[in-house]
């Protein structure tokens, strides 16, 4: 079986997760300015973002079981989440969180 991997990202895209279905995370970016914030900070929204980009991944684990003629209830009972639960919490936390204090970044 192929393991699938996802991205979460800051909405400043200065941090970016990228983690497998199981919660290893295979690639992590962090934009020097993220660095002043200090260790506990950074190592906080790392683990966060890498829950996220999990739960992305397994999203995308249950729409290829269910294409493949899985039922819902066991697919459930794995606790493989559904894309639109996902993104509902995506939605909610970007209400909550505050907004970047600029959208601009060097390019």
């Amino acid at each position: 079986m192929i393991e699938i991997s996802a991205t979460a990202a800051t909405r400043s895209d200065s941090v970016r997760v990228r983690a497998t279905e199981s919660g290893l995370p295979t690639e992590i970016h962090v934009d020097q300015r993220e660095l002043h914030y200090g260790g506990t900070e950074l190592a906080r929204t790392i683990l966060h973002l890498c829950a996220r980009a999990t739960e992305l991944a397994q999203a995308e684990r249950r729409a290829l079981l269910e294409n493949d003629g899985m039922e819902a209830h066991i697919l459930d009972r794995l606790g493989l989440p559904r894309a639109s639960t996902v993104a509902a919490e995506e939605n909610r936390r970007l209400d909550v969180e505050p907004a970047p204090t600029s959208w601009l970044r060097s390019v």
